[in-house]
């Protein structure tokens, strides 16, 4: 290790920064976060820079710099492209303790600039030595996509608690089951849902349990996490989704989930194969909804993972309104569903201010197994009509929208397996898209697009889009 990783406080202390350009500009924005007070010495001052100056956030100057600017100084970083200069400042700091940085010099920097997640109170700084700052960068951004954006404030939570649960909880073993539990776990999952009261409440309550020795109740309360994974493509999948996939005991999943997304599923998580598709139900939805809470009564975190977005065609309405009734602890996390990823990869705009000015979303398959849409609803010109899970009943749907006035030429397209390597795109007319499902191989999941927006998919031809 050839740097003593530390966290330096400068809040109101006063730091130098010899130079005006971009660069020195971006330490500046740092020492200011941290609340530091800064002095900028340069012959000229970019416009950025030359802002603070006039807010009267920072002191600056244009005379030479000499070393009576060192006095008092917490620490001095060097910003400019004149090298000479640089190590001789770097010299004077060495020779006065004054802790000194060298912009991408670190072997003249007595500490370096790490690159930093701030969720403050929270800080996360991650450091390649100065050897490669590139990938530094590129591990703190998969780090932003594993720490919550208010864990900062779950932190000054368990601040203004700290002192309490010292008091209530004397053993260090008892607090550390303590924060363990509510740390991570449904009442953090609370507060970074944005239910702060709720969660501060809960964790007054888990204290007063604790305390008392009355913690079984606590250890095994559980949640429920529905959350929608997107149409296929496993970078569509957001933050939250995938920490949340970290933290399950149990897994749910649907028969359209690609395995690379299950493979983001803690690995300790037990998986349990809930799929269904036409005419065959592996498991009935009622009994999905049922396998929701027992788990969750067992105390475990469990996963719901769904194709696409779990409020669109998922039926996760009818699995919150089993979890409601039970008093389970849920979150639903949307995902990017089926219309907005596979239309996007095909390059196939929804809506378009020439062609459409609405889109609808319907499905192919209606409880009862028929296609009795609103037919006379859905064949209006200047709207994109999207359809789930149509491909049997595609017949029905050609035959009927164009017997309530949509031109039989109406641009459609098939696509299959959409935001995956799997993709294929049919082109086709309202008239033929019977015929071009018949003709080709197609299987689930296709979606079906309708509306004068899928022509402009061949303006799109010169990027590559399938």
């Amino acid at each position: 290790m050839n740097y003593f990783p530390i966290f330096l406080k400068v809040k109101q202390q006063r730091c130098l920064v010899v130079g005006g350009g971009e660069v020195a500009a971006r330490k500046i924005a740092l020492l200011l976060r941290a609340g530091a007070s800064v002095t900028v010495v340069a012959p000229s001052l970019n416009a950025r820079i030359e802002a603070w100056h006039e807010a009267g956030d920072i002191e600056a100057s244009t005379d030479v710099f000499n070393i009576d600017l060192l006095e008092g100084c917490r620490l001095a970083v060097a910003a400019t492209d004149d090298e000479p200069f640089n190590e001789s400042l770097a010299d004077l700091c060495h020779q006065l303790n004054i802790p000194v940085n060298v912009v991408d010099s670190p072997e003249l920097s007595s500490f370096i600039v790490p690159s930093i997640i701030d969720r403050s109170p929270v800080i996360a700084a991650i450091s390649s030595g100065g050897s490669s700052p590139t990938l530094a960068r590129l591990l703190r951004a998969k780090l932003e996509a594993m720490i919550p954006v208010n864990i900062g404030k779950l932190a000054e939570l368990a601040g203004r608690m700290r002192e309490q649960v010292q008091q209530r909880l004397p053993a260090m073993a008892a607090r550390r089951r303590f924060w363990n539990h509510t740390l991570e776990g449904p009442i953090a999952e609370q507060f970074y849902a944005g239910q702060e009261q709720e969660a501060e409440t809960a964790l007054q309550e888990a204290l007063d349990r604790y305390s008392a020795g009355d913690v079984d109740e606590f250890s095994i309360k559980g949640e429920v996490y529905l959350v929608g994974c997107g149409p296929g493509a496993p970078d569509l999948i957001t933050f939250r989704a995938l920490r949340l996939m970290q933290q399950a005991d149990v897994v749910l999943y649907d028969r359209l989930i690609p395995g690379e997304v299950l493979d983001l599923v803690r690995r300790e998580a037990e998986p349990i194969y809930v799929g269904k598709k036409r005419a065959y139900h592996s498991v009935r939805q009622e009994e999905i909804s049922q396998l929701l809470v027992d788990y969750a009564k067992q105390g475990k975190r469990v996963l719901r993972l769904k194709g696409g977005d779990p409020f669109i065609f998922g039926r996760g309405g009818e699995e919150i309104a089993m979890l409601a009734k039970h008093g389970i602890p849920f979150q639903v996390v949307p995902g990017v569903t089926a219309a907005a990823g596979c239309a996007s990869y095909a390059g196939i705009p929804l809506t378009h201010r020439d062609y459409s000015q609405s889109v609808v979303f319907v499905t192919g398959q209606l409880k009862d197994g028929t296609v009795n849409l609103n037919w006379k609803a859905l064949a209006q010109t200047q709207q994109t009509i999207v359809v789930y899970m149509g491909m049997m009943g595609v017949g029905v749907l050609s035959q009927q929208l164009i017997a309530h006035g949509l031109s039989p030429k109406t641009p459609a397209a098939l696509i299959q397996k959409g935001t995956t390597p799997e993709q294929k795109v049919f082109r086709s007319d309202l008239q033929t898209l019977p015929d071009v499902a018949k003709n080709n191989e197609i299987h689930a999941p296709t979606l079906i697009i309708i509306g004068e927006v899928v022509k402009l998919r061949d303006e799109m031809s010169a990027f590559g889009l399938d």
